[in-house]
């Protein structure tokens, strides 16, 4: 009788415990990225990668902005998110041929001066700053240092106002050697979590797919110390679902549903100029 009253009192005990952990591991907040900007609206004037977009991301007060950086052959770094341009390469094509190119509403692509120029009005939203592929490493390299001198221009190269993304490993490990100390997240999905990490990455920016029907990556990004970040999140229900799992960030068309998604869960919303906490 002693004997299984303190088997029951062990496994009460044992049962509490369990439930704590449980309860601890739930997530408690995360935070909403701009997919290109806060373009699907009114005030974005429903331009993907326009200064429009940036700024109402901005005046929303979402955690981060997402774009899109391609370098032109004379130097020239656009924010543009295809690598052609009516039919013409971008880094084979000097930018005066793009000037004269118009967004849907009406802006001229952004060049990185003139989206950091903007960026630095409100330094509070974190600038989500991918790096496309180029036809060469060379001319990535480039690219990457020339961005890079960018940011130190406006007094934005900080991990507190930048995160590096991008699906290219070279661009990746590049990245990372440039600016150590900064998130560097690998948007690919062909290189599991450690092979990333093997590269160099701190960070991994994932196909909502693959977290969803993997569910080894999750936790594989979790022991590695890595943060997670997860894309293009539209449908309320995987937001939910992501959003639970515990995800850092969540990049999306849709971040006012996204926010709403947020306080329907009971999850906090990280803010611009917030630190967002890596979930252990």
């Amino acid at each position: 009788m002693k004997t299984a009253s303190i088997a029951k009192t062990l496994l009460s005990v044992a049962f509490a415990a369990a439930t704590v952990t449980f309860v601890q591991a739930q997530p408690k907040e995360s935070a909403i990225v701009a997919h290109r900007g806060y373009w699907n609206c009114k005030e974005g004037g429903y331009a993907r990668n326009s200064l429009a977009a940036l700024e109402s991301a901005q005046k929303a007060g979402f955690w981060g902005s997402e774009f899109d950086v391609n370098m032109t052959s004379d130097g020239e770094l656009l924010i543009f998110h295809d690598a052609h341009i009516d039919g013409k390469s971008i880094d084979q094509t000097p930018y005066a041929e793009f000037k004269d190119y118009r967004l849907e509403n009406g802006e001229p692509i952004p060049t990185l001066d003139q989206y950091l120029a903007q960026a630095k009005k409100y330094p509070k939203t974190v600038l989500v700053f991918e790096m496309k592929w180029h036809s060469t490493d060379e001319i990535e390299n480039r690219a990457i240092a020339l961005s890079i001198e960018k940011l130190k221009k406006y007094k934005l190269f900080s991990p507190k106002h930048v995160i590096f993304i991008s699906f290219s490993p070279n661009a990746s490990r590049v990245l990372a050697q440039s600016a150590p100390g900064f998130t560097v997240q690998y948007l690919g999905s062909d290189r599991r979590p450690a092979q990333a990490a093997e590269m160099g990455m701190n960070g991994v920016d994932t196909w909502f797919k693959t977290l969803l029907d993997d569910a080894t990556w999750y936790p594989e990004a979790r022991k590695l110390g890595m943060s997670i970040n997860t894309w293009t999140v539209n449908d309320p229900a995987q937001m939910e679902t992501l959003f639970k799992m515990g995800v850092d960030q969540l990049t999306t068309d849709n971040p006012m549903q996204a926010r709403e998604v947020l306080e329907k869960i009971g999850m906090r919303e990280v803010v611009a100029g917030k630190k967002v906490k890596i979930k252990k």
